[in-house]
């Protein structure tokens, strides 16, 4: 018996925080009110991330795999010249698989494909454009996209959650006012809005938290034309990142 019940006071411990993790998320049942508070802000990114991907096929697999690790020298040697930023330059492990296509619904193989993704960040918009002049981009070596960033985006974050935290509290007196009620204390207050038991889903609040807006002819992928390549490479021009946090409150209504 006294096993039992050890068993029993084991799993209540147990399901004890997921039961706390859930009433986190929840409405109290006496009267209240929910607000979310939203604050958002467009900064411009100084932060590039240029990822590139190269890709080789060969019946010989050391002869795709040398290929490979030529392409990826240069890039590498393209990074360092055009000064990408330290401790930012990752290189994937070679990736080495069969390669096959059908013919006639019948698999036939045609080589061993080798493949390695290479990418890097730079500080400034002109050092990715001199890495991507200096490309010669192909079926075997291809620009798989830039990514913007903001290198204070954490510490703007942070601002951002007070903003949203300080907007909460005057929405509720302004409801409050407005229903000529007292608001009481503050019940809870979270980043993920709570479940609502009458038929609002908690996401459909939610909008993009990080939205990045490109500038006119930003480039997304560089294609096969070397000319059109460098064009790109010339026109490429950062645009705005707008970061957004949303908190959500709930506040008693006093009796």
């Amino acid at each position: 018996m006294r096993r039992l019940a050890t068993a029993v006071l084991s799993s209540c411990l147990m399901l004890a925080p997921l039961l706390a993790a859930a009433q986190v998320n929840s409405l109290p049942s006496q009267p209240h009110l929910l607000v979310r508070g939203k604050a958002e802000r467009e900064v411009l990114p100084d932060r590039f991330k240029l990822t590139i991907e190269l890709e080789q096929k060969d019946a010989a697999p050391e002869a795709a795999r040398s290929r490979v690790q030529a392409d990826a020298a240069t890039v590498l040697g393209l990074f360092k010249a055009q000064h990408a930023l330290a401790d930012s330059v990752e290189a994937s492990s070679l990736s080495i698989e069969p390669s096959t296509r059908y013919v006639d619904g019948r698999q036939v193989f045609e080589g061993t494909q080798v493949s390695r993704t290479l990418s890097a960040s730079f500080a400034k918009l002109e050092d990715v454009r001199a890495v991507l002049g200096g490309l010669k981009t192909s079926d075997h070596l291809e620009v798989s996209g830039i990514e913007p960033s903001f290198s204070n985006e954490s510490k703007v974050r942070g601002e951002l959650k007070r903003d949203a935290a300080a907007q909460t509290r005057v929405t509720a007196h302004n409801l409050a006012d407005a229903y000529g009620v007292k608001l009481g204390g503050l019940y809870t207050i979270s980043e993920v809005a709570p479940d609502f038991s009458y038929g609002i889903q908690a996401g459909s609040w939610a909008e993009p938290a990080r939205a990045y807006a490109p500038a006119p002819a930003a480039l997304d992928r560089v294609g096969n034309n070397d000319s059109k390549n460098l064009e790109q490479a010339e026109s490429l021009e950062a645009g705005s990142i707008t970061l957004t946090e949303y908190v959500y409150a709930i506040f008693l209504i006093a009796p």
